[in-house]
């Protein structure tokens, strides 16, 4: 009798201001059908790019001219062409240049573990609905009432959200989760990190990932 392989947990570590992120949720996509055969679960996993950063945000221009001033200019500019240039084709778009509030992503985070409690079908809906909201749509994603439609649209009970938006539920339990993905040694994102045994940094090519989950397909469990 044959049984069925366990399926490859990935932990999917992120924050949804980074453009790389969106990017590399993408390829990720396009890398589970290219190891179709492997079962996978992905688990969303919180990182705050600026945990420093007021929960009201800041504005955007400021904000980036104060992060990438002086020789840092010529390295953003450098990533933002090779994401305008990968974004076609994975089905996603860009608006750097008329973002113009950059958003805390701690609410943004308890969302996410609300909607992975829930079930990861809607974790990964409010996921491309945050990206997509806050890069294409231009919408700040740190506002109470933006998170409470995004997560609605993805099945959640609205109801419930609108209490516990404007609070600080699980706003504790989201950082000290970042945190400990800071102690493991992730330093920047988006983090792939497979059946917490092989981890990949970067948004890595499809067919990169696709060979990360089959290798840690191959791998004894610990």
């Amino acid at each position: 009798m044959s049984s069925k392989a366990a399926p490859v947990q990935v932990d999917f570590v992120s924050d949804f201001v980074c453009p790389w992120c969106w990017l590399g949720h993408r390829n990720w996509l396009a890398a589970q059908k290219q190891a179709a055969d492997i079962p996978v679960v992905t688990v969303w996993r919180p990182y705050e790019l600026d945990p420093a950063l007021p929960r009201e945000g800041a504005p955007y221009k400021a904000y980036m001219k104060a992060k990438f001033d002086g020789s840092n200019k010529a390295v953003w500019q450098q990533m933002r062409d090779h994401l305008e240039a990968a974004a076609p084709g994975a089905g996603i778009e860009f608006r750097f240049d008329e973002i113009t509030h950059r958003p805390s992503t701690l609410d943004a985070h308890r969302l996410m573990r609300w909607a992975r409690g829930q079930d990861a079908a809607i974790a990964d809906t409010v996921a491309d609905k945050l990206f997509e909201a806050y890069f294409k749509t231009l919408e700040n994603i740190g506002d109470p009432a933006v998170l409470q439609r995004i997560g609605t649209e993805a099945g959640m009970d609205g109801a419930v959200l609108a209490d516990l938006l404007p609070g600080d539920r699980d706003a504790a339990a989201v950082r000290d989760e970042a945190g400990f993905f800071r102690k493991l040694g992730v330093t920047g994102v988006p983090t792939f990190i497979f059946n917490g045994q092989l981890a990949l940094p970067g948004a890595a090519a499809p067919e990169t990932l696709a060979e990360a989950l089959r290798e840690a397909a191959s791998l004894p469990r610990q």
